[in-house]
């Protein structure tokens, strides 16, 4: 276990490249939080798929308006490898509930959250390969950078590890 797993952290409207979660994650993985234009859905997809191209991450996490990103990118086959999805806005954005067979996708989504609909995440779960973690927690799953479960979910999708 010498060598750390590469994560790819897609980041939220109110999130950053060097917000709470990017730093959680830089902490216990080798991390790129690229910076993109979160006012232009389409272009913040061009900047995640270009970085997935050089950065050939472990593992690929999105959070809420990034997670929406991120199955983007699924949806698209620019992406194919184990992904984590933090309260994914993908209903925002008119993304269908789907993920195509064979990718590993994980959702991490607050009962409380009254941003995104849990719902949508129920929805999205019902493909099967997509697990969802239910926590008691809000839309900013702040709960989450408290302990090691992240780290964990995070480490326990690389470890199935096909990469994308």
């Amino acid at each position: 276990m010498s060598q750390r797993l590469r994560v790819q952290l897609i980041h939220g409207l109110e999130g950053s490249p060097t917000g709470a979660k990017a730093q959680y994650l830089a902490r216990h993985f080798e991390l790129l939080a690229p910076a993109m234009d979160t006012s232009d859905f389409e272009g913040a997809i061009r900047t995640q798929a270009d970085a997935l191209a050089v950065f050939c991450p472990d593992v690929l996490v999105g959070s809420s308006f990034g997670g929406a990103v991120a199955l983007a990118l699924v949806q698209r086959g620019s992406w194919r490898g184990p992904t984590l999805l933090l309260a994914p806005a993908h209903g925002h954005f008119g993304l269908e509930s789907s993920v195509p067979a064979g990718v590993t996708l994980r959702i991490v989504h607050g009962t409380r959250d009254d941003v995104c609909p849990i719902e949508h995440s129920r929805a999205l779960a019902l493909s099967p390969s997509v697990e969802l973690v239910e926590v008691d927690d809000d839309h900013r799953l702040s709960s989450l950078l408290a302990g090691d479960a992240l780290a964990g979910w995070v480490r326990g999708l690389g470890e199935r590890g096909i990469r994308g």
